[in-house]
């Protein structure tokens, strides 16, 4: 099993940055892909980037340009980094994982998540 948790969330005014992590712990049984969605009120969840087994990056249109994720293996920890902040970028931002190589940014693809981590913007 991987347990998650999210870190970093908050609130900022329209154009500001805040630097998400998400930390896996567990014991694991192999390599997982990992994932960063977000879930504003009334809304979907939908996927914002993640990072494959193989290191492969993909990072939704929507946040393309301000937002970049990366992985450090040695610690288990998944980071999002999000400059240029919008009041639509409003949501719960939340990390899953899944012992897959093939993923997309769907909810379906991934087993295992975190709580999430609340992040708000303001105009």
């Amino acid at each position: 099993r991987v347990q998650l948790v999210e870190s970093g969330g908050g609130s900022v005014e329209t154009g500001g940055s805040l630097r998400l992590s998400c930390v896996a712990s567990g014991n694991f049984y192999g390599r997982f892909s990992m994932a960063w969605f977000r879930q504003a009120p009334g809304n979907e969840r939908e996927g914002v980037a993640y990072v494959n087994i193989d290191g492969h990056i993909a990072v939704a249109d929507f946040v393309k340009g301000r937002f970049t994720t990366t992985r450090d293996n040695a610690k288990n920890t998944l980071y999002l980094q999000m400059n240029n902040l919008r009041p639509d970028d409003t949501a719960k931002y939340y990390c899953a994982a899944a012992y897959k190589f093939r993923v997309a940014l769907r909810p379906s693809d991934f087993e295992y998540w975190g709580q999430g981590t609340q992040v708000t913007v303001s105009s």
